[in-house]
């Protein structure tokens, strides 16, 4: 059976990170927040959160930023993902709808990096020429994926475009489920793993946020038929970034969550306990990081299946 989550991620230097004003007018989650030392306080809580999560026995890759500007490199889920072959992994490239996000794409990195640590690489799968035609889809920050089942969800947007996921699909195999989903202001929400996360056997959802009835009942009864324990949110939590959370293994293939210490917070005892069935919790400290840049320790995180 195909793993549904790993013991590998890649985590990008926030070198250049600064508030964003372009992708703000999609992303209601960041805060121009004007403080001092950003740089410094968003690279200290980068360390802390590699050093944390390989103290639990993940094993963390890293990057260093592009020599370009990109104050959001820090979020590299969104330019590419891996997914097993037969064999070997294969890397599937992903339209970004922002020019400064388009940057950050460091597509030979990434192979040495993986070619370092013995993972070979199958194919590499480029869907970037959709920003010819301004069409977007940002990997598994639009695409909330159950590996086990070969299911694709996402909440349409400017960031994830309907003919990107028929060509994703083509390329995967996996079928996708589309829906719109809207925050507590009733804006589009910029990202499916802001309002759900799919791990082995739960789901973590905001279905409030699915307004229209029979997509939200599509989502849910997927989710159930698919043998997942739904675990709902409201959507107060989800501006807690309680859907932006991420199931993974270690070494030892203990099953782990990270979230940030803002949704762990946010999360009700009862929540937390639920969680806790499928594995510890691991909350890192990112207010800077998450505040700033609208994302949190899901979106830091791009996992390298092998």
């Amino acid at each position: 059976m195909v793993d549904q989550i790993t013991d590998t991620v890649l985590m990008i230097y926030p070198d250049y990170f600064e508030y964003n004003i372009e992708t703000s007018h999609t992303n209601a989650f960041q805060n121009n927040i004007k403080e001092n030392n950003i740089k410094e306080k968003s690279l200290s809580e980068f360390h802390s959160m590699v050093k944390l999560l390989r103290e639990n026995g993940i094993q963390v890759l890293t990057l260093k930023s592009k020599e370009d500007k990109t104050p959001d490199a820090v979020f590299p889920n969104n330019w590419f993902l891996t997914l097993k072959g037969k064999k070997d992994t294969n890397i599937i490239l992903f339209p970004m709808l922002n020019s400064t996000r388009r940057l950050e794409r460091q597509e030979d990195n990434l192979k040495n990096l993986l070619m370092s640590k013995n993972i070979k690489i199958a194919q590499v799968f480029d869907l970037t020429y959709f920003e010819k035609y301004n069409k977007s889809l940002e990997g598994t920050g639009s695409l909330v994926l159950d590996h086990q089942n070969n299911i694709a969800y996402a909440s349409l947007s400017p960031r994830t475009n309907i003919d990107v996921l028929d060509e994703f699909s083509k390329i995967s195999g996996y079928k996708v489920i589309t829906f719109e989903s809207h925050d507590k202001n009733d804006k589009l929400i910029y990202h499916t793993n802001v309002m759900m996360s799919v791990g082995a056997d739960f789901a973590v959802v905001c279905s409030d946020s699915i307004k229209d009835k029979q997509k939200r009942a599509l989502v849910i009864n997927s989710l159930k038929t698919s043998n997942k324990n739904i675990i709902p949110i409201s959507l107060e939590q989800v501006y807690s970034m309680c859907g932006n959370i991420l199931q993974v293994k270690n070494f030892k293939r203990e099953r782990k969550i990270i979230m940030s210490k803002t949704a762990f917070c946010a999360f009700t005892k009862e929540q937390h306990g639920d969680l806790e069935k499928f594995g510890q919790i691991i909350s890192v400290l990112i207010p800077t990081i998450e505040t700033i840049g609208g994302g949190s320790a899901r979106c830091m995180l791009a996992e390298i299946f092998y």
